[in-house]
Order: structure tokens, then C-alpha cells, then sequence
């Protein structure tokens, strides 16, 4: 070979132009099957879920999602290189055919976008379909492709009606998201004050009717599911399945009818990687028609009902919000300025005019979606009827249906959607139920085994217990704690005690492992006041420590306990390592500014500090403790530990059933549901916690409105006898820590 890639005679060298293109092949049959894999996923958890909208949660428009299209769909960008065979012209059938199922299945995401976000990506995807729509008929007019051309005309036409579906609905989306939070917000506060006003026998049951009607509020004003039960979202099933059975009769008449077809001979630029390519692309599109069909299929289920068909028939047309973005865009006055009257005159009648004929468009694109949703029902109608007739079945069982008449009024519906209440109560009455019993399953066992052992009279005294105010903070000031670090900072001096059973150690661990979880989950929602950030670090560090290498701060609490010193000893020793490393650290981080280090906030002390700290107050207050002078045993104080970081739990998970109502209240529209299913699953972990807490609630005061620790400490450390009285008729000053409130969900 000659340099610079030319033959002896000075002609370009292409022998090697052409080797790679199998790899390229497999390329795209790679990409094909990423996102044949995702659109799986979706599709087997909306049917474990019995959510057959099908959201989009792994295969959803984005940057990523469009690249991976791109990549699949070479094939029919591809306009000169040599494909002969058959499996070459069917593979350029089924990457035209992808990309029609591709925007079917990306319809629901389009809800979850932000503005800017959804403009950008439709954008994008008009650009690549109008790309690849030029790109087949360039192909088709050269001969590149030379057999298929009804079924590529055909697709092609799919292809334009799916895109303009596409830009139908996202023309709605910003103006259905804005009315669905008007409507969700109004709702939202009736419910939140009859659930403020009801009377229930205790808090699980209160939590749980008050979750019901959240949930209905939540689920019925998804985006995804608003978008996945509209006209054109239902109606892109019916194309999508024409989609796929065109594809299906290409690659049928290729084996079975051979003679209607004529393919040349010669060798395909990609090789053997076309067959990979055809079959990842029709797995994809198999895959990728379920979930648009069924959703059309439902849609026809249940609107074939004679009550149903009578709704569709009185409210067809188009609803404003279809088209109030683009009225919205035809007043808007022009941005920039235009010199001369006559130019800016022009200019704006140009966009008046173009912009009422894309609203004609809406509103036929909109119309023709619901007449196809109509002409639907009319014929597929018939055989569900005949179907429904020989099962003699109710659709709605008595239980469902009074579920349905009691949370009906809490569906939000868009206008021509009030039919779709019965479906969507028909089609979700157990949804609540089912996240609850899969949080029942994930219950902590061995924490409520912890629990249990506090008395109601004693449940929440072990706060004021862990800290006694005559022990001075080793720096300038004290600083705040956090539920979390004293737990810890006690299960770090249980774990150095002489003479205790592993068995119980293993016990303790993991109830303070499972404990941490809802106390980190309290904090994060409610806890909001102080800048705790710190504090909660050094209790995340020093719990990795010790859980998994029985450690605290590098400390090793085995060799402590294996010492065999007595327990005075020990909670000695622990202390004075603590006040040493208390200097050591300081003198790294913040003793070399003495002023500085006065004037600093405590929150604000190193993570190593404030364990430290923690460490040294809690063991000198366990050896101010009369009982340790008495020659208390190992065990004993092991117990008393226990029993202490039983009562912390307690105090902090009085704040659970508002950690619950704050996930249903508080949270954007596109993650309203997500939350609330997580409200759900929490509810089901922590219901028997609640059992417990309501059971040893402190009289004449709601311990649930105190939300910090250190609030806690003060009210458990007053020392006179009245002292719950006297915060109950301190009430009034100090309301925003003691506020009674009710102990199930409410709203203030």
C-alpha cells in the first residue's frame, strides 16, 4: 500500500473501507436491545403493580434515551451502503418500525419534564424523525431500498401521525400540569381539614383511611396517568399495534411468499450483523407494542360500557387546555422590535395566522384521536360485550364499588374526564393496601422487640437520662445534639462492657441499625430549625465504626471489653479517652485560633469533636449515677442502657406520623405519587411502632410536636412535679415547640 492511503496508480485504496461495518452492526443491535431491555422493565413493573398506564421510569425522553434511538435507528439513516438480501431489507423495515414504537412508549414521560426541558427534547425529537423520514424516501428514490415500499409508506405515515401525537400532547402538557395543581391544591385542603377534624379509634387507623384519600388525590393527578388515559395517548396504541403487524407481515411474506419478492445478489456492506440487527429490532418492537396496546386495549374495555359510550358520545370535542398554550402564544405582543409600521403590522399577522392554523391542527389532531377511540369501541366493543354477556361478571365488586362511592370525590379529572372516575376507583381501590403489606414485610423485627420493654409510665424519661447538666462540655460552649449521636455514643459504651453475651450484642446492633433509619428519616423531613449537619455526620461515621468493626473513632470497644475491668473502670476509661482525643482534634482543627474557636458555633465543631464530645458527657454522666457506686453488674447497666436508647427511639419516633403527613402534603406535582407511595411503605414498616407509642402516650401533652432532641431534654430534665401541667398551660408561649395536635394525620 502506498502512503497516505492510495493504490501504485494514485486511486484511493477503499479495500478496508468496508470492515468495520459488521461491528457498527452490532452496535446498533446493542443499542436496540438497551432499549428493548428498558422499555421491559417499565412494562413488567406497571403490570406487577397493576399500573396499566404504563409509566416511563427507565425508558423515559431524555439526552440519553435519544442517543440510544439515534444509534438504534442507523439503519434506515444509512443511505448508500450496499444491503441485497432479505434480512437487509427487513432490517431496514424494522428500524423504521422501531422508531414508531419508541415514541408509542416515551408518550407518558413526556408529564414528568420540566418546560424548557420538554421544549428541548421535542425539539430534538422532531429533528431526528423528520432526519430519518427524509432519509427513506432519499433511499426508497435511489433503490437503496427496493422491496417493502407499501409497507415503508405505510410506517412512514404511522410515523408522521406519532410524531404529531407527540407535539399534541406536549403543546397540553405545561397547561394540564398547571390545572391539575389547581385542582390537587384545592382538594388537598378539604382533605387535610376533614382528616384534621376526624375522630379516630387510634393513630394506625387514622393514618390509614387519611393515606386512602391522599393516594386517590396523588394517583388520579399523575401526569404520566393523566397523559396515559387521554385520547391521543390511547389512540398511538391502535397505530403502534398497525405498526408492529406491518413489520410481522413483512418478515412473513419474506419466508412464506418468496416469489412476490425479488432480492438481489451480492454481499451486504454489513455482513452477518444485519440478522442480529433484525432480530434485536423486532424483539424491541414486540416488547415496545405491549404497553401502548394495552392501554388503548383498556381504554376501549372500559369506555365499551353503555354508560360510558354514552359519556364519550356527549363530551366529544376539545377541551381549552388542548389548546391554550398556543392561544396563549397568538396574544403574546413579539419580543424584538421591528422598525416601520408596515414591517411590525405584517410580521404580526404572519404569527396570528400561522399560529390559528396550528391551533386548527390541535384540534383536528385531538378530534381525529377520539373519533379513532370511538370507531375503537364500536368494533372491538362488540366482542368485549359478547365476552362480558357469557362471563356474566360484574366488572366491580360490591366491596370496590362502596370504596369507589366513598373516595370518588377525592379523583382529580381533567374536563371531559368525569366518565373515568369509575375507572380509575375500579382500577385502584387495593393500591393503598398493597404498599402497606410490602412495608409490613420489610418491618423491623428486632426494634419492636426493643420497644416493647419500655412501660408506658417510663416510655420517654430515658431523654433527659443520656445528659445531665452538671457536666461541662469540653469546649466553650455545648452543642447541639441530633436523635441519633447519643444512640450511638450509648451502644458504643454497651458494646465496651465486660462479661455481656454476644448474643445480645448482635440483638442491640441491629435494633439500633434499624432504629437509625426512621431517625434519619424524621430528621431529614422535619427537622429544619438548626444547622445540624454536622452533628448528623459524626452519628453516620461513627455508627459505620461501630457496626462493622465494633469501633469507636478508631477505638477498639472489643479490647476494652476483653480488659475485664470492672464497669466503672471501663466507663472510665471511655471517658478519658474521649476528653484525649477531644484535645487531639482540637489541636488539628480549631485550638490553634483560641478566639476563633470561642466565637465559633458548636454545630459547627469538626464531626471527630463533636463524637468526642458526646462520648465524654455521656460517660461522666453514667458515673455520677448513684447506682454505679453500688457495685452495679455488667449486665445490669447493659440492661439500663438498653433501656435508655429504647426511650430516645420512643421520644423521636413520636414524630413519625408527621414525618408520614409531610411525604402526602408536601412535593411537586411530577413527584407527588413517588412520595406518597413512600409515605405508604413507611406506614407499613412503622405501624406497629405506632401501635406501641399510642399505647404509652404522655397524658395532656402531644410528645409529637416535639421535634427536636434537645427540646425533649429540657421538658424530661424540669424538676417539678407538676411539670407536664405546667408545659401544658405554657402552651400559648411557647406553641410552636408544645402545640397539641392529633396523633393520626393532620393538617395545620
Amino acid at each position: 500500500m502506498a502512503n497516505g492511503g492510495c493504490k501504485p496508480d494514485g486511486s484511493l485504496n477503499q479495500s478496508k473501507f468496508d470492515e468495520p461495518m459488521p461491528w457498527i452492526g452490532i452496535y446498533v443491535a446493542t443499542a436496540s436491545l438497551t432499549c428493548a431491555t428498558a422499555i421491559a422493565i417499565d412494562t413488567l413493573h406497571a403490570f406487577k403493580y397493576k399500573r396499566f398506564w404504563f409509566p416511563c421510569k427507565f425508558f423515559s425522553l431524555n439526552a440519553t434515551t435519544l442517543t440510544l434511538i439515534t444509534i438504534a435507528i442507523k439503519f434506515s439513516m444509512d443511505l448508500n451502503s450496499t444491503m441485497p438480501h432479505r434480512q437487509d431489507q427487513l432490517a431496514k423495515v424494522s428500524s423504521s418500525a422501531f422508531i414508531c414504537t419508541v415514541m408509542a412508549d416515551l408518550l407518558p414521560s413526556l408529564g414528568t419534564m420540566k418546560n424548557t426541558e420538554l421544549f428541548i427534547s421535542i425539539i430534538a425529537l422532531v429533528i431526528l424523525v423528520i432526519t430519518v423520514i427524509s432519509n427513506i424516501c432519499i433511499q426508497m428514490g435511489t433503490g437503496v431500498i427496493f422491496v417493502f415500499w407499501i409497507e415503508h409508506a405505510i410506517i412512514l405515515f404511522i410515523m408522521l401521525i406519532l410524531l404529531a401525537i407527540v407535539c399534541s400532547l406536549s403543546l397540553a402538557v405545561p397547561t394540564t400540569k398547571s390545572y391539575l395543581d389547581i385542582k390537587y391544591t384545592q382538594k388537598l385542603k378539604l382533605t387535610n381539614i376533614e382528616c384534621f377534624r376526624k375522630k379516630s379509634s387510634s393513630i394506625t387507623e387514622g393514618i390509614r383511611e387519611d393515606l386512602r384519600k391522599y393516594w386517590i388525590l396523588a394517583y388520579s393527578s399523575s401526569p404520566q396517568f393523566v397523559i396515559g388515559r387521554s385520547a391521543p395517548c390511547t389512540a398511538s396504541g391502535a397505530f403502534c399495534l398497525l405498526n408492529s403487524l406491518i413489520l410481522v407481515e413483512a418478515v412473513l411474506r419474506s419466508y412464506l411468499m418468496p416469489w412476490s419478492l425479488k432480492f438481489c445478489n451480492g454481499e451486504s456492506d454489513y455482513k452477518w450483523s444485519t440478522t442480529t440487527v433484525l432480530i434485536s429490532q423486532s424483539i424491541a418492537v414486540g416488547i415496545g407494542t405491549i404497553a401502548p396496546a394495552v392501554r388503548w386495549f383498556m381504554a376501549i374495555n372500559f369506555s365499551s360500557s353503555n354508560k360510558a359510550k354514552q359519556a364519550c358520545n356527549r363530551e366529544l370535542g376539545v377541551e381549552i387546555y388542548w389548546i391554550k398554550k398556543l392561544l396563549e402564544w397568538q396574544l403574546q405582543p413579539l419580543d424584538f422590535k421591528i422598525s416601520g409600521h408596515h414591517g411590525r403590522k405584517l410580521v404580526l399577522r404572519a404569527k396570528y395566522r400561522t399560529l390559528r392554523f396550528f391551533i386548527g391542527l390541535q384540534r383536528g389532531i385531538v378530534f381525529s384521536c377520539q373519533i379513532i377511540r370511538l370507531v375503537s369501541i364500536f368494533f372491538v366493543g362488540r366482542f368485549l360485550d359478547l365476552k362480558r354477556f357469557i362471563r356474566c361478571k360484574n366488572s366491580i365488586s360490591s366491596n370496590d364499588t362502596e370504596l369507589g362511592l366513598n373516595l370518588s370525590r377525592y379523583v382529580i379529572h381533567l374536563g371531559g374526564e368525569e366518565h373515568l372516575v369509575d375507572l380509575i376507583m375500579k382500577n385502584n381501590p387495593d393500591a393503598t393496601d398493597h404498599w402497606i403489606k410490602l412495608g409490613e414485610t420489610q418491618k423491623p423485627q428486632n426494634l419492636i422487640k426493643l420497644l416493647e420493654k419500655v412501660d408506658s409510665s417510663s416510655a420517654f424519661t430515658g431523654v433527659g437520662e443520656f445528659d445531665n447538666d452538671s457536666v461541662p462540655s469540653l469546649g466553650f460552649a455545648e452543642p447541639p445534639n441530633c436523635w441519633g449521636l447519643p444512640v450511638v455514643t450509648l451502644t458504643s459504651i454497651a458494646l465496651a462492657l465486660p462479661s455481656i453475651d454476644q448474643e445480645l450484642i448482635k440483638q442491640l446492633v441491629s435494633s439500633v441499625h434499624e432504629g437509625l433509619k426512621y431517625v434519619r428519616e424524621i430528621e431529614n423531613n422535619l427537622d429544619e430549625k438548626i444547622n445540624l449537619k454536622n452533628v448528623r455526620m459524626a452519628e453516620e461515621i461513627v455508627w459505620s465504626g461501630v457496626e462493622l468493626d465494633r469501633k469507636w473513632l478508631d477505638v477498639d470497644l472489643c479490647k476494652i471489653r476483653l480488659k475485664g475491668n470492672g464497669i466503672k473502670e471501663t466507663i472510665k476509661s471511655l471517658s478519658d479517652i474521649s476528653k484525649k482525643r477531644f484535645m487531639e482534634y482540637g489541636e488539628i482543627h480549631l485550638m490553634h485560633s483560641n478566639e476563633w474557636f470561642q466565637n465559633e458555633e458548636p454545630s459547627r465543631w469538626c464531626i471527630r469533636l463533636l463524637a468526642a464530645n458526646s462520648m465524654y458527657r455521656i460517660c461522666e454522666t453514667i458515673l455520677l449515677s448513684p447506682e454505679l457506686e453500688s457495685h452495679e453488674s455488667s449486665q445490669r447497666l447493659f440492661e439500663k442502657l438498653s433501656l435508655m436508647i429504647c426511650k430516645i427511639y420512643s421520644a423521636s419516633f413520636t414524630n413519625l406520623q408527621h414525618v408520614i403527613s409531610k411525604e402526602c402534603r408536601e412535593s411537586g406535582i411530577e413527584e407527588r405519587e413517588l412520595n406518597i407511595r413512600h409515605a405508604l411503605l413507611l406506614f407499613g414498616e412503622t405501624q406497629e411502632i405506632l401501635r406501641i407509642l399510642d399505647m404509652k402516650k404522655i397524658q395532656d401533652l402531644n410528645p409529637g410536636q416535639l421535634v427536636h432532641i434537645d427540646e425533649w431534654h429540657l421538658l424530661c430534665n424540669r424538676k417539678q412535679t407538676d411539670s407536664l401541667s405546667y408545659v401544658s398551660s405554657s402552651t400559648n408561649k411557647e406553641s410552636t415547640i408544645f402545640s397539641p395536635s392529633s396523633l393520626h394525620i393532620s393538617i395545620e
